[in-house]
């Protein structure tokens, strides 16, 4: 997920004064010139973070981040496909997932390792890299901004966009599977393939125009490499010393993910209460504390009940909510923090790179919770190994 960094650029002619006590700025090329030659302000990003030891190592982490999370992905998409048993509503869910995981592993990431392999080796950063742009007259048709082409354009909504798809994939996993819980004898009319494939072309369509919400609604955001996340990030053009009006815009980020991840807690503790409630039935009947009558109407209840691979499922995604919650809270701190004036440019890294980092989880939750994914992985890798059978 994209977020607000003060790598700041000035748009037009303005001489403004940053200050660099409470939050110091880190210019881009453009910013430097307006600001003339002769002012300088405190980096954010400090020799601990981008030294020649640290940018080694992030890579080293980068690299083996990426291919852990396309092999991973890989792997879980061809145990979707190849198994049968998975093409139901909730295999199309999973394998939406993980295409948004796989697209982290594919572009994101490695663009991220160009960039800071680039910087390592050469002694100037690449032609686009932050000072790229060339600034106009702020009241210019183009916002004031004429820039040539930005790779991060491409990249930042891609990974602001697959963590919107993730979340949303998630919710629609709990409503499934809570259908599934609360109503099982109806789950197959409710949720259907048709239905479900709507609503992951609907999921990946919203994501990624919010995704790029800051650039649509608004012409005080550009999209910049940032050297303390490293990764591209929204840029606000400043104003003076001061943020732009709508700078605000970017709280729609934080506001999507806590609206579904609330809406996922609420439908999983509501298919967790039937599923207690159905457990303690369960146990009154088989220690036979209910009458025959209570016992008749709770054979009624009973006729209804979830199945077991239902009622694991349901803790499965429970899982796969509470690890994306727990990678995501970090950006949303940074971001709300970024919105009112503060700048923590080492707990960037941290923030987004543990969000990229989830892209590979799913894979390790499916192995250990979901037998049937264990089971098409034992396939998997056994199909070509297995003995010849005698006739």
């Amino acid at each position: 997920m994209t977020a607000l960094l003060y790598n700041v650029s000035v748009p037009g002619n303005t001489a403004a004064q940053l200050q660099a006590s409470d939050s110091p700025f880190n210019l881009s090329a453009a910013g430097q010139d307006a600001l003339g030659s002769g002012e300088s302000l405190a980096p954010l990003c400090t020799l601990c973070c981008c030294g020649y030891v640290n940018r080694t190592l992030a890579v080293v982490f980068m690299v083996t981040l990426a291919f852990a999370i396309v092999f991973g992905n890989v792997v879980t998409l061809t145990v979707f496909v190849q198994t049968r048993q998975s093409r139901t509503p909730q295999g199309y869910l999973k394998v939406s997932l993980a295409i948004a995981d796989m697209m982290v592993g594919v572009l994101v990431v490695p663009f991220c390792v160009y960039t800071e392999i680039s910087l390592m080796l050469t002694s100037s950063p690449p032609s686009w890299y932050q000072g790229s742009s060339t600034f106009l007259d702020n009241s210019s048709s183009l916002g004031g901004l004429v820039s040539t082409w930005q790779p991060c354009l491409l990249i930042g909504p891609v990974f602001a966009g697959c963590t919107f798809v993730s979340i949303s994939t998630i919710f629609l996993m709990t409503l499934e599977r809570s259908v599934a819980i609360l109503r099982p004898l109806h789950k197959d009319v409710l949720v259907t393939r048709r239905r479900t494939l709507l609503l992951i072309l609907l999921s990946w369509s919203a994501s990624f125009l919010l995704a790029l919400a800051p650039l649509i609604f608004s012409r005080n955001f550009i999209l910049e490499y940032n050297e303390c996340s490293r990764m591209c990030n929204y840029t606000p053009l400043m104003f003076g010393s001061q943020l732009p009006p709508d700078a605000y815009i970017l709280l729609l980020f934080p506001a999507f993910d806590f609206t579904l991840l609330g809406g996922t807690l609420a439908v999983n503790i509501v298919s967790f209460t039937s599923i207690r409630r159905y457990s303690q039935k369960r146990k009154l009947l088989s220690e036979g504390s209910l009458s025959d009558g209570a016992g008749g109407g709770g054979g009624g209840g009973c006729s209804h009940r979830p199945s077991f691979s239902d009622i694991k499922a349901a803790k499965t995604i429970s899982i796969l909510t509470f690890a994306f919650t727990a990678s995501f809270s970090p950006i949303a701190v940074f971001v709300l923090g970024n919105v009112v004036g503060y700048t923590w440019c080492n707990f960037s890294f941290f923030a987004f790179w543990i969000l990229a980092g989830n892209s590979c989880c799913n894979v390790i939750i499916y192995s250990v919770r979901d037998h049937r994914f264990r089971k098409g992985l034992k396939l998997l890798f056994q199909r070509d190994h297995s003995p010849p059978t005698c006739g």
